[in-house]
């Protein structure tokens, strides 16, 4: 099952004037600004290394207010895309990683290098998800958390037990901290797959 989102990288990464003048009807005049500051981010990002991009994208993002769905879009479980959830500046575990995923993918970083994770908080004894960067396959990753807001090595994250993962080419069973093995499909899929559909409605995948 094809997953794979081709959206525009670096210079030529674009929001229309249509799509932000829709943003600010729907959600304010403060969301047509920081719709274009995700876009500067983008555009204008001159990082030498996969970490500065890490670094710039996790702290942009952890800046937005966690809202649990069911607050913010009156649903149990809703995957917002990029623009809902910069346009209303808020979401919950997955609007951060998505965001946090797509925005790294224009930047430049390789899909492979990306995974979106389910995991467990101990902690907080709930699900939660975060995104895993691998510098190569099979070392240890990197995690973007909305929680813990600096970036951490996987192994220094105790407090997350590892459930699966996926990106836009594939899902995978959580092995220890490692990828795993290739899963089976999930109706998380189609939440994927419903939000492919509209970030490709927003003009994001060119």
């Amino acid at each position: 099952m094809a997953l794979i989102v081709p959206i525009s990288k670096g210079k030529n990464f674009h929001l229309d004037t249509e799509l932000l003048n829709k943003a600010e009807q729907k959600y304010g005049k403060s969301a047509r600004s920081r719709l274009t500051a995700w876009e500067d981010l983008i555009v204008s990002d001159n990082s030498q290394t996969d970490l500065e991009k890490l670094e710039k994208v996790n702290q942009f993002f952890n800046m937005m207010e966690f809202v649990d769905d069911i607050d913010h879009w009156r649903v149990k479980d809703y995957w917002a895309t990029p623009i809902e959830f910069i346009g209303t500046q808020g979401g919950d575990c997955e609007d951060f990683t998505i965001a946090k995923y797509f925005t790294l993918k224009a930047m430049g970083i390789k899909d492979e290098k990306l995974n979106l994770t389910y995991v467990k908080s101990i902690t907080y004894n709930v699900h939660h998800m975060v995104l895993a960067y691998y510098s190569s396959p099979g070392s240890e990753p990197l995690i973007l958390d909305n929680i813990v807001k600096d970036i951490h090595p996987a192994s220094k994250r105790t407090d997350l037990l590892p459930i699966y993962s996926f990106n836009g080419t594939g899902m995978w069973l959580a092995k220890q901290r490692g990828k795993g093995k290739l899963a089976g499909s999930s109706s998380q899929l189609q939440r994927w797959q419903d939000l492919v559909q509209r970030m490709s409605e927003d003009n994001l995948s060119q």
